[in-house]
């Protein structure tokens, strides 16, 4: 575990870099980290549930600000949760041209990074949770932790000094934080395999369909 300010302590100690202008770019730095984390990771972690309501008569629907990935939109009929199936904006076009025409959705797709289209579109309004990815609250002086910095701080530290490297021109050495920075990825994202199953469990693949993993014998 680590914090925004032991982190900036690290990077300038790391590259015996002292300088104003160094100081001055690590926000940057740290913020291109985040981004990279962000992007590499499939982690619990960044997984956010939030609650809305589909309106009636309204096909369209706007996701959470900073939604990056939908892993999962469901709604409340009755005393019944139904999970929408994802698809594809043209299927959704096919099988409900007329948005007016009103029913229980069962399907939805991504529109942009900011909507997405239910079918069929709702009869009435529906309770819904959409379960998504999320930036992690970007790190700062004023907020010093997030969860980068709580359970990932090695990668963190290994991604950001990449970026210091780059800046500093240092390409020689800029390679082999690159590898300690993936292996570090690479240990996580084996945590977060682990996490999807318990010990009772055979390996199975999240995504459903076919079983592609296999066991230790």
């Amino acid at each position: 575990m680590t914090t925004y300010s032991t982190l900036v302590t690290e990077l300038r100690s790391a590259t015996e870099n002292d300088s104003t202008e160094f100081l001055d770019y690590i926000p940057n730095i740290i913020n291109r980290a985040e981004e990279r984390l962000t992007r590499d990771l499939d982690d619990y972690g960044m997984v956010t549930y939030t609650s809305l309501t589909m309106g009636s008569g309204v096909a369209d629907v706007s996701v959470p600000t900073g939604t990056r990935i939908i892993k999962n939109f469901n709604m409340t009929s009755g005393s019944s949760r139904i999970n929408l199936l994802l698809r594809t904006d043209e299927f959704i076009n096919d099988f409900w041209p007329v948005k007016s025409s009103v029913g229980v959705p069962k399907y939805y797709s991504r529109l942009t990074d900011k909507l997405v289209r239910v079918a069929p579109t709702p009869t009435s309004a529906f309770s819904s949770e959409i379960v998504h990815i999320n930036r992690p609250t970007t790190l700062t002086s004023a907020s010093n932790t997030n969860y980068f910095t709580d359970v990932c701080h090695d990668a963190l530290f290994f991604a950001s000094m990449v970026e210091s490297m780059m800046f500093q021109k240092n390409f020689t050495v800029a390679p082999i934080y690159e590898e300690r920075y993936k292996n570090a990825i690479e240990s996580l994202r084996n945590q977060s395999r682990r996490t999807r199953r318990d010990d009772m469990q055979t390996p199975a693949s999240p995504a459903g369909g076919d079983n592609t993993l296999t066991g230790a014998n």
